[in-house]
């Protein structure tokens, strides 16, 4: 039986709830005066890891990277790193529920995830606590297995946390060794997946979502909410350095799910937050890595960079007056992040560069993914020389080709009229089709790549650099050369 009154202040009207389950607990919402909407506020409760890649290390990097407060309680210490654990230092279950009741009382949780919980006493006294507080969003990442093999949770614990905890959850998210755990099967196929999901979803919680990243090919995850399967599938990443998913992937959802997003689009986003995490993973220590958690914050960084180099070269274009350089269809300069590998890691002007009045304008300010033709030129440029990560078209006359040659630009050509019929067809591809075309012939990327137009099909030059500004000293110089 409960023995705790909480104080939880998120409300703009106080509201007092006594919950059924629990008799003598008192729950009062109390208004602050000085706050307004609550920030969302994510606990997690589970293990340190003293490597600092998984486990409430993982958890509190995550929820802070997305933008939540994150909060935790200690179940358990943990020797460990990317080798292995070593040892393993349970918290006493009492004060377990210390640490939980000391938080929600004050502070409040929006959404809740479980880790590592170890033994059945913890398991029963969480489960207790959150059904005390009356949790509205739990993610239960039953953590059984380390990476390494390395058992986290006593045997005589599997009960506890099917008969306690997995009825109270709103997700549960075991991998494939842990479903197999938790149904007494063996999970190795897509078939499999859905039965343990239905088995596992038997024991109570609101939905399932059986982790298939242990399974061939694509990477595949299956969720059950009791009426449909739902798979979400994506790329798998080829790296060693993948620990700490499950917990990465588990509080990613908990987070979105306290920021109000609906079950499916929160495993989606979170999934995506793990592609980059695991795309950017480094290789910290002698065995299996951390993903890297800072990935999103340093592709932004990355982006805000991009955006202010390519807001730098416009000033320098616009500064110099070549808008006789800027062709009828109008012009656009990109600038790909390091490493970029899609369209929308490409930063360029939406709505193109413009002629105007003699000089030149811009629609707006640069943003990710804005030109699919001029990042499928970078992109392929980047492909053969990492170095080549910008570039802009301009007008074409013969008169500009020689300007280049005698600027001491490498010039090349590629002939529309040589392009597969199949490339020609398919919309956008003609560029990425030309670039190639001349790197291949030539083994480099030059400054300049021409072609002479085909019908319906304008001839322009495209000016290609290591940065923006690299670009727009180039184009400068075209200029300056006519006149």
């Amino acid at each position: 039986m409960c023995n705790c009154v909480s104080v939880i202040t998120y409300s703009p009207m106080t509201l007092q709830v006594r919950p059924a389950h629990c008799r003598d607990t008192f729950f009062v919402f109390r208004p602050r005066p000085d706050q307004g909407s609550p920030m969302n506020r994510v606990l997690t409760i589970a293990a340190s890891d003293s490597g600092g890649g998984a486990g409430i290390q993982a958890d509190i990097k995550t929820i802070t990277v997305l933008g939540a407060y994150g909060m935790s309680v200690l179940t358990a210490v943990t020797a460990q790193n990317t080798l292995g654990v070593t040892g393993i230092h349970a918290v006493p279950a009492a004060f377990v529920r210390e640490q939980i009741d000391a938080v929600i009382s004050d502070i409040g949780a929006t959404a809740v995830k479980t880790g590592m919980l170890f033994n059945a006493e913890i398991i029963t006294v969480v489960a207790e606590a959150l059904q005390c507080h009356c949790v509205e969003h739990l993610v239960v990442d039953p953590v059984m297995q380390a990476t390494s093999g390395h058992s986290l949770i006593e045997k005589d614990a599997h009960e506890a946390l099917r008969t306690h905890l997995l009825p109270l959850a709103t997700l549960v998210t075991p991998n494939l060794a842990e479903a197999a755990l938790l149904t007494g099967s063996p999970v190795t196929t897509r078939e499999h997946m859905q039965q343990a999901a239905e088995t596992i979803y038997a024991m109570g919680p609101a939905a399932v979502l059986v982790k298939g990243g242990h399974l061939e090919g694509e990477c595949v995850d299956l969720l059950f909410d009791g009426h449909d399967h739902h798979f979400f599938e994506g790329p798998r990443i080829d790296t060693p350095h993948t620990h700490g998913t499950g917990c990465t992937l588990s509080a990613a959802i908990a987070t979105l799910l306290g920021r109000g997003l609906g079950l499916r689009d929160a495993i989606e986003q979170a999934r995506q937050f793990l592609l980059g995490a695991l795309r950017s993973a480094r290789p910290l220590g002698a065995g299996c890595g951390p993903v890297n958690h800072a990935a999103g914050l340093e592709r932004s960084a990355a982006l805000y960079h991009c955006a202010a180099a390519l807001e730098d070269a416009f000033s320098m274009l616009q500064q110099a007056g070549i808008g006789e350089l800027i062709p009828e269809i109008q012009s656009n300069m990109g600038y790909a992040v390091s490493g970029a590998s899609g369209i929308e890691d490409v930063v360029a002007f939406p709505g193109r560069i413009i002629r105007l009045h003699g000089g030149i304008a811009r629609v707006a300010s640069p943003a990710a993914g804005a030109s699919r033709h001029i990042a499928k030129i970078i992109l392929t440029c980047l492909h053969a020389d990492g170095s080549c990560r910008a570039a802009m078209n301009i007008v074409f006359t013969p008169e500009i080709v020689e300007h280049c040659r005698a600027l001491g630009f490498s010039v090349e050509e590629f002939d529309r009229y040589q392009e597969p019929l199949d490339i020609k067809q398919r919309e956008g591809s003609t560029l990425e089709w030309g670039t190639g075309d001349v790197i291949a012939r030539t083994g480099n990327v030059p400054d300049i790549i021409f072609d002479r137009g085909d019908v319906g099909k304008e001839a322009v030059c495209r000016v290609l650099g290591v940065d923006p500004q690299d670009v727009a000293r180039k184009i400068i110089r075209i200029a300056e050369a006519r006149k």
